[in-house]
């Protein structure tokens, strides 16, 4: 097997706040960023860990049930999606790559939301005005290119928005996600670039793809980066609070990378066990981002059983929604997978639907 990064030496070469241990750590660069993070908030940051895995979780028992054609698990990767999500403001605009679970939770997705597109009922898993996320996009790195376009036109209008882009490690290596940077640096688009660097890229590791850090890419574009734990939530907010300032105020994009791990396969459809050891899946474990921020909420005195026991209910409870709107979801009539797809109408398109219709009429004969 192909060499990686030892767990623990890479982490330590990250920005972070809270150890492994629970100790919090003091960091000149992100403490006054997280002015005004109280117990309460560590708190509700926990939650949302724990019900974004239980929603993982859910997901990948759907798909193994016959009820989803795929699922992209996120499990190990809650504290660096809940941790940038909560650092967001309302209007700021996301576009994401097909992991991102959590910000959909953050943003307030609904339960069918999470599962619709992975059915295979919709193009779009939700309303992207709405969340204000782009749809989940699975063509590798495609989606800094978008961000980048959308910042362009932010700056253009001058509107208080920041576009926020995540891929993953494997994305690095895309022409996309380079010519997105070099875009964004060349017109200081306000723009953050969000790189989870989960270790693998399906089958092969970061090390393969990069023997230095993905962070240290961003300023060779003139973009400046920060390297973060990114199974530490609280580094991951103020993190993403600083490249947001930076963003925001003119100074064109910034660039975070994320370290943390996927604990799951790729997707369903992949198999970790043929390209991936259990000794190397156990360190991560013990860097469990829940079980870091437990450590810490428990030797403050701040994790009492009845919050423990609320938050596990939420999770329950979500799942259990979830799941019921992905069996109670009915398919839509053939020809509505054309709907929607300009907000004109098209002649190409209404040739094509024509097509389709008598096409499916063959079926209706026999």
């Amino acid at each position: 097997m192909s060499p990686i990064t030892d767990a623990e030496r890479d982490l330590e070469l990250t920005e972070r706040m809270i150890a492994p241990d629970g100790v919090r750590i003091p960091n000149p660069q992100l403490d006054g960023y997280v002015r005004g993070i109280d117990f309460p908030t560590l708190r509700d940051l926990h939650r949302d860990m724990v019900v974004l895995r239980r929603i993982d979780a859910e997901g990948v028992a759907l798909q193994r049930q016959g009820q989803l054609g795929l699922w992209a698990p996120c499990n190990g990767q809650e504290a660096a999606q809940i941790g940038t999500a909560r650092a967001l403001d309302p209007q700021d605009f996301v576009f994401p790559s097909y992991r991102e679970t959590g910000l959909m939770y953050v943003r307030g997705a609904q339960p069918g939301d999470y599962v619709r597109m992975w059915r295979g009922e919709e193009g779009a898993a939700y309303d992207p005005a709405a969340l204000r996320i782009a749809p989940l996009q699975i063509i590798i790195g495609a989606q800094t290119l978008h961000a980048v376009g959308y910042a362009l036109g932010i700056r253009h209008e001058g509107a208080d928005e920041v576009a926020v882009t995540y891929f993953g490690d494997g994305a690095t290596s895309q022409g996309d996600v380079n010519e997105a940077m070099v875009f964004a640096s060349s017109f200081r688009a306000p723009v953050v670039f969000v790189c989870q660097n989960n270790h693998w890229a399906i089958s092969e590791p970061v090390g393969l793809q990069s023997p230095f850090p993905l962070a240290g890419r961003a300023p060779g574009f003139g973009i400046p980066s920060l390297r973060v734990d990114g199974n530490d939530v609280l580094a991951c907010l103020a993190a993403m609070r600083w490249a947001l300032e930076h963003a925001r105020s003119g100074k064109g994009p910034a660039y975070l990378e994320a370290v943390t791990y996927r604990m799951g396969p790729h997707t369903t459809a992949d198999d970790p066990k043929r390209y991936r050891d259990d000794a190397e899946l156990e360190k991560w474990r013990r860097l469990d981002p829940i079980a870091r921020l437990e450590a810490h909420l428990r030797a403050a005195g701040e994790l009492p059983q009845d919050h423990l026991d609320a938050v596990q209910a939420q999770a329950d409870e979500t799942a259990r929604d979830m799941r019921a709107a992905c069996l109670g979801m009915v398919t839509r009539p053939a020809l509505t997978v054309f709907d929607r797809v300009y907000a004109e109408p098209h002649s190409g398109l209404e040739r094509e639907r024509a097509e389709y219709a008598a096409y499916l009429s063959t079926f209706e004969e026999a």
